[in-house]
């Protein structure tokens, strides 16, 4: 009786249970592990845990706490009491998430980790008073050199660079959901609205840049809103509960990639 509920509990999340295994629809596949069905060596998706919602939930902390400072709410101002958020619950998490993704061979959503990790380490570098990072820039006017338009246009390019970088990212979520391409796509638009911030600053126009601050905290805010969404969807589908959420899956609108290996391997 037992076996028999089990099996039916299976179909409803598009499970097919044999006497060996558990075989996975692409669907499922790619809504539980951000990336498409592809023929891999090994069976580490059977042996150990899904690492990707590990790295989102450190992902969302990092990003709604930064995004309601760069806001304001509840005249917050500055970064630095949160310090963190920048080098142990994003990074820590999601290096660890990003390792295991490697070991399962899930290739996009481990450079999605790394990628994220990488920013979170290297923009809360800049969120350290004590080392003086602007300090070459400093005047008798400007003591700590953080208001010179030299140090702010370096980081308006800096963070130029990190839109590409994220745009490019962007492009290939297009293979996967709508969510996490939207998810990209408000990043990409954040960091490109930030570096605005820190042009306008370095031109003077401290109400341009204020305003263009609280726009890029308001588009972050939206990416981890997004990322709380989809991480509640795939530990439901690990957890096995019943959680019919839309995710927008883009999958569907690419080749078929869910290729047996020894069939592949038999036709090269």
């Amino acid at each position: 009786m037992a076996h028999k509920l089990m099996n039916h509990s299976d179909e409803e999340k598009g499970l097919q249970r044999t006497d060996t295994s558990v075989t996975m629809p692409p669907e499922l596949f790619e809504k539980l592990y951000l990336t498409p069905k592809v023929p891999h060596v090994g069976d580490y998706n059977r042996r150990f845990a899904n690492p990707t919602p590990l790295g989102i939930v450190g992902f969302v902390i990092s990003t709604f706490t930064f995004a309601m400072c760069l806001m304001g709410w509840g005249g917050a101002s500055g970064t630095t009491p949160v310090a963190g958020i920048f080098f142990f619950v994003g990074p820590v998490l999601l290096i660890f998430s990003m390792v295991f993704e490697w070991v399962m061979g899930n290739f996009f959503p481990m450079m999605a980790m790394g990628l994220y990790a990488v920013f979170w380490l290297s923009f809360g570098l800049l969120q350290l008073p004590t080392l003086q990072l602007t300090s070459p820039y400093a005047t008798a006017a400007d003591p700590t050199g953080a208001m010179s338009p030299e140090a702010n246009s370096v980081l308006g390019i800096y963070l130029i660079v990190w839109g590409f970088a994220l745009f490019t990212f962007f492009l290939f979520t297009l293979k996967v959901n709508a969510v996490f391409a939207l998810i990209f796509a408000c990043a990409t638009s954040a960091v490109w609205t930030l570096s605005s911030s820190y042009f306008k600053l370095a031109a003077g126009d401290l109400e341009g840049a204020a305003s263009r601050q609280k726009a890029g905290g308001a588009l972050l805010f939206a990416v981890a809103a997004l990322g709380w969404y989809m991480c509640v969807i795939i530990m439901a589908g690990e957890m096995r509960i019943t959680l019919n959420l839309p995710l927008g899956d883009l999958s569907r609108f690419w080749p078929s990639t869910d290729i047996d290996l020894a069939e592949a391997a038999h036709r090269d």
